[in-house]
């Protein structure tokens, strides 16, 4: 396991300035690292832990870039919370926790500790192992997908206000195209473009502005159809942990998120969905309720992992 020597743990632990932290559970981790939590954990060299880890990252008394791993869970997770709360609250993990000490962030972190030198990554004298770096969002693919995706589940009513219910059909066999939706890109701008709805079937003619063709209609339809069909799979054969997560949402229902290959599923249990896939960059596909989405979310929540 990379950085787990003990020169590269002392040079972590020594004077560690704590920016920022995350989790890494089946329940909640990083999505730029994959698409579920075995993946996640596969790309910062860890096992699967069932209980997960809390991902620590600062800098050190010469402003070399750590990221430290600890199985306090706990204490990270109350310092998240203090922290989303605008409160203050000292991070500071116990020695005895420390499960490994890797070079690097995985993850972007905006700020810096003053006083000590600009980050840079640790020398390879107390590196074992090249330095994590971020996964690259500049560009359409699985991480910018997959934040996408988590963007409208935070901002969920921000999203859903921009589709008509009446652009949805009511029959079974036909969908109407929605209107285009904007989807963060890597610079947290957004970008228009038009996606399709529907719960599966036919393409009809015509966009919210009248330019999308029958035939990219048509296309959009059968990707909707596709990732549909590979997420009922998932009720029958379960996969890899993590890639079907639940947490809360007002009332009795509950957000769903789903990842498989090329394509990320965000939903509200007693509402529609929305699909983005790797095939239709900036696109975000809107799926209304129809006859098959309500059993298909119900399912997905029963199996899905949540927060302990």
């Amino acid at each position: 396991m990379a950085g787990t020597d003990e020169d590269a743990v002392a040079a972590a632990d020594d004077a560690l300035y704590v920016l920022t932290a995350a989790l890494l559970t089946p329940a909640k981790f990083p999505v730029v690292l994959g698409d579920d939590y075995p993946e996640a954990c596969a790309a910062l060299g860890l096992a699967p832990l069932a209980d997960g880890y809390g991902l620590v990252l600062g800098q050190d008394g010469d402003g070399a870039r750590w990221t430290v791993v600890i199985d306090d869970v706990s204490l990270v997770a109350v310092a998240i919370a203090s922290w989303d709360c605008g409160m203050e609250h000292e991070l500071s993990p116990d020695e005895r926790t420390v499960v490994a000490a890797l070079p690097g962030w995985p993850l972007d972190v905006a700020v810096a500790a003053p006083g000590v030198p600009d980050p840079h990554d640790p020398g390879p004298e107390i590196a074992d192992g090249p330095a994590l770096a971020p996964p690259d969002t500049s560009v359409w693919g699985p991480a910018q997908r997959r934040l996408g995706a988590d963007e409208i589940a935070v901002q969920w009513t921000l999203w859903r206000d921009r589709i008509d219910d009446a652009e949805f059909t009511a029959a079974p066999d036909a969908a109407v195209p929605a209107e285009g939706i904007d989807q963060a890109d890597g610079d947290g701008g957004a970008k228009r473009d038009s996606g399709s709805a529907g719960d599966a079937g036919a393409a009809t003619e015509g966009g919210a502005d009248g330019s999308e063709s029958v035939q990219e209609a048509t296309e959009g339809h059968r990707d909707i159809r596709r990732v549909l069909a590979e997420a009922r799979a998932y009720v029958e054969t379960p996969p890899p942990l993590g890639r079907v997560r639940s947490s809360f949402a007002p009332g009795d229902a509950r957000t769903l998120r789903a990842d498989g290959p090329g394509w990320s599923l965000v939903a509200r249990t007693d509402d529609i969905a929305f699909l983005l896939l790797d095939a239709r960059p900036g696109e975000v596909l809107p799926v209304g309720r129809g006859p098959e989405l309500p059993g298909l979310l119900e399912a997905l929540d029963k199996m899905a992992v949540r927060p302990s």
